[in-house]
């Protein structure tokens, strides 16, 4: 879920640099359209970019340190993870894709629940999960061929918005969600960088290893989602200096599993998830050699409360997540 509200960040600002385009484009003279229709490419913009980030301390829902006095803590672990995304701005919209490996400290170990009996058979080493996903717009103006989703000084552009999330992870939890989103995404006028909203419906499945079956296979409710995405240079600082981030809040999902309250216990109700990052991005290219877009580097701190929408108690810790992170990322194409 970390990837998503990143993703959406990228994703917001080519929806901005599409309807900017559009603003443009219905002012040259009807020659000069006609001219460049004939030489424009199918893409108004492509980028691929790869980068590596280094997060610490994350947590996990579940996993724990019991302390002398019979409490208990979060166990913290680092990760190190391996970033490629894409991104594309075409006449009717854009398109998103990113991937992410996440390789945890080995205080997340790896480890499956597949043996017999269900019983976790853990490694000393940390777990690797693989998260991809996809997001596109399709821009309402574009689709009519009219300005009946602007709202001067207020809405920039009405989108279609939709995608799908999926991952992998291989832990005694053996997470395997998928989800699909659609829904509405708000680009707003604001005087410099951008601000958007996204309002999704959210449908999630899941897999929980330490359920037998029935109930090993998760099915959550489909709930209302919203994605608060914004990037703010910092103009004032003479620097190619950026505020990027996001926020992403799920509305209580169910408890993903069929109504068997003997399972209840050990599958309770999740909670309303909050997650939310701000990265201070620095253009380093632009600094270094003048040449933009070539080369970022960054850093950050997030914030995740109930994690995957678990909710803490006094015996199952791991679900607010307070980290730091840093990285650097190099456009390709």
């Amino acid at each position: 879920m970390s990837v998503r509200g990143f993703a959406a960040v990228a994703l917001s600002l080519f929806t901005v640099g599409t309807a900017i385009a559009a603003d443009l484009d219905e002012k040259k003279a009807p020659t000069e359209k006609a001219a460049a229709a004939k030489e424009a490419p199918f893409f108004l913009f492509a980028d691929t970019q790869i980068s590596y980030r280094y997060q610490f301390p994350t947590v996990t829902p579940g996993i724990q340190i019991e302390r002398p006095d019979g409490s208990f803590r979060s166990r913290e672990a680092p990760k190190h993870i391996l970033n490629i995304s894409h991104a594309d701005a075409w006449a009717y919209g854009t398109n998103f894709f990113s991937l992410d490996i996440l390789k945890s400290g080995s205080q997340f170990p790896a480890g499956t629940t597949n043996t017999p009996g269900g019983i976790p058979a853990v490694s000393d080493y940390g777990n690797t999960e693989a998260y991809g996903l996809y997001r596109g717009t399709l821009s309402l103006n574009a689709l009519t061929g009219t300005k009946a989703f602007t709202v001067p000084g207020i809405v920039k552009e009405i989108s279609l918005a939709f995608g799908f999330d999926a991952n992998s992870q291989n832990d005694a939890f053996g997470s395997k969600k998928r989800d699909v989103v659609g829904g509405l995404n708000f680009a707003f006028d604001v005087p410099t960088g951008f601000l958007n909203l996204s309002v999704h419906a959210y449908k999630e499945w899941n897999r929980n290893g330490f359920n037998t079956q029935p109930d090993r296979d998760q099915s959550f409710n489909t709930v209302p989602e919203f994605e608060i995405v914004y990037s703010l240079p910092l103009t004032f600082t003479g620097l190619p200096l950026s505020l990027v981030g996001f926020n992403n809040i799920v509305l209580p999902k169910g408890r993903g599993i069929s109504d068997n309250p003997a399972a209840f216990a050990f599958n309770p109700a999740r909670g309303l998830e909050f997650l939310s990052r701000t990265n201070l991005v620095l253009d380093l290219g632009k600094l270094v050699y003048d040449q933009p877009n070539k080369i970022d580097v960054f850093v950050g701190f997030q914030y995740w409360r109930n994690k995957f929408g678990n909710q803490e108690t006094a015996t199952f810790k791991g679900t607010e997540e307070k980290s730091f992170l840093a990285g650097v990322a190099v456009h390709v194409f």
